[in-house]
């Protein structure tokens, strides 16, 4: 899938002390592209995610975002922030905001929003998630599921131009797991640039443009999904995939 570079990773190298947790990262999203990150515990993928919006730092190479470089902090990196949206596992939800307030917070904060119309985008975006009558409750009020649906509201409601996953469904029950992914989905097919790490193989299947197989810090291979899950050229994704579909 060709077209216009949204995100750039170039050699990219981290550290954590003397642990070597990225190595040589090369990696280009094109905008509108769903890439999908998966690989053993311990392989990178969540650093890797980590890194595109300078939530963790590198030690060597370059990462740009639509050809500009990733700022080192203070307002260019919020800018940033609003511009690649994140959703963690854990959803990180204001426990004392209702989840209106948790979704038109960050946008009149910092896109300057009036508040009417954080609402209104607010409101909409709950219903496009289902979960337009629970505007005026709490997060500990929801199930994990709506939670994390809320979290994607949330990021949305900043207008991002990409959107960041790290392992989006693994704090959930299984039953909670679908209605979270057929959210992503939705987005996917809408066009919205996504990097997905996660252990949901069917996701990975159904929704990447490409999968990104990683292991020890470097990716292994970086094909479509179809290739990668018929064909692993690697004897490390030929382990990874015999022991994923035997569970």
């Amino acid at each position: 899938m060709a077209g216009e570079a949204l995100i750039e990773m170039r050699g990219v190298n981290k550290y954590f002390g003397s642990l070597h947790v990225l190595r040589d990262i090369d990696l280009t999203v094109d905008r509108g592209e769903v890439v999908v990150v998966i690989g053993p515990s311990g392989s990178g993928k969540s650093t890797l995610c980590r890194t595109i919006n300078r939530l963790e730092t590198i030690d060597t190479g370059t990462i740009a975002l639509a050809g500009r470089p990733l700022p080192a902090e203070g307002r260019e990196l919020a800018r940033l922030r609003a511009d690649v949206g994140m959703v963690f596992q854990s959803f990180n939800l204001f426990a004392h905001r209702t989840v209106l307030a948790n979704l038109t917070l960050a946008p009149v904060k910092v896109r300057r929003r009036r508040r009417e119309d954080a609402e209104r985008r607010a409101r909409e975006l709950l219903d496009r998630v289902g979960l337009a009558a629970h505007a005026d409750k709490y997060p500990a009020q929801l199930s994990g599921g709506q939670q994390q649906r809320v979290a994607i509201a949330r990021a949305l409601a900043m207008e991002p131009e990409a959107l960041l996953f790290d392992e989006p469904t693994s704090a959930l029950d299984p039953e909670m797991i679908n209605e979270v992914l057929e959210v992503m989905r939705q987005l996917a097919r809408e066009g919205m640039t996504m990097v997905v790490v996660t252990h949901e193989m069917g996701f990975a299947r159904s929704a990447a443009h490409r999968v990104v197989f990683m292991a020890d810090g470097a990716i292994v291979e970086d094909r479509p999904p179809e290739e990668f899950f018929t064909a692993p050229e690697s004897t490390r994704a030929q382990d990874f995939l015999s022991k994923i579909l035997k569970h």
